[in-house]
């Protein structure tokens, strides 16, 4: 027997979806049942992500329930409100369930750190700042029965870490205590945890899927 799926109503949107764990991350949301919109900079590699996930919806303006691509730059505050309009109007007018049903109350920040890393100042401190974001929103956003968690990856398989010199990657996997580096996938197993009813007394946490290196 078929396990029951845990996001037949959810709708996902991902960012940084065109690659390593945001691709990850829609591939195993939308295996759940969550319809995908995926978002990246790149909008065909986005594009490539939403072929990836089978059925229809490979393309912008895809029919009723189908998963779709979008391409934004999420640092740019404007782009991002016209993402989140695009996406609601997908929502609304796209997804014909979603008019009766209530969307489980997933946000959900990526990535995070909770040590500093010498180079790395400025990225860091952007991460970092995802914990107190989270625990803020938490609170926030409680009393609407809106959950927000964190995942904070540490050294995964992703196009980022390729580009790390291998006497580094070395080193660091000599100090995670499982003894190799993570893979998207591993990330994406613990979103789609937080982003299910499965973790629907979880709120303001960050979760850490390291290896244990940050023990």
């Amino acid at each position: 027997m078929a396990s029951q799926l845990r996001l037949p109503f959810a709708l996902a949107l991902v960012t940084g979806a065109g690659s390593g764990i945001g691709r990850a991350v829609g591939v195993r949301l939308a295996a759940e049942g969550a319809t995908v919109a995926a978002c990246d900079l790149d909008g065909a590699a986005a594009r490539e992500t939403v072929r990836l996930l089978g059925g229809p919806g490979s393309h912008e303006g895809a029919p009723r329930g189908a998963h779709a691509a979008f391409q934004a730059d999420v640092s740019e505050a404007g782009a991002v409100r016209r993402l989140l309009d695009q996406v609601q109007v997908k929502k609304r007018d796209d997804v014909a369930p979603f008019k009766a049903l209530t969307l489980p109350p997933v946000p959900s920040a990526l990535q995070g750190f909770l040590v500093g890393n010498v180079g790395q100042t400025n990225y860091a401190a952007s991460k970092a700042g995802v914990v107190g974001l989270t625990q803020t929103a938490a609170r926030e956003l409680g009393r609407h029965g809106i959950r927000c968690n964190s995942v904070l990856p540490g050294f995964i398989k992703t196009p980022m870490t390729q580009k790390v010199p291998q006497k580094v990657l070395d080193k660091v996997t000599g100090m995670i205590p499982l003894g190799h580096m993570g893979d998207p996938e591993d990330v994406a197993d613990v979103v789609a945890f937080l982003a299910s009813e499965d973790s629907g007394y979880i709120t303001g946490a960050s979760v850490e899927v390291t290896g244990g290196l940050f023990m």
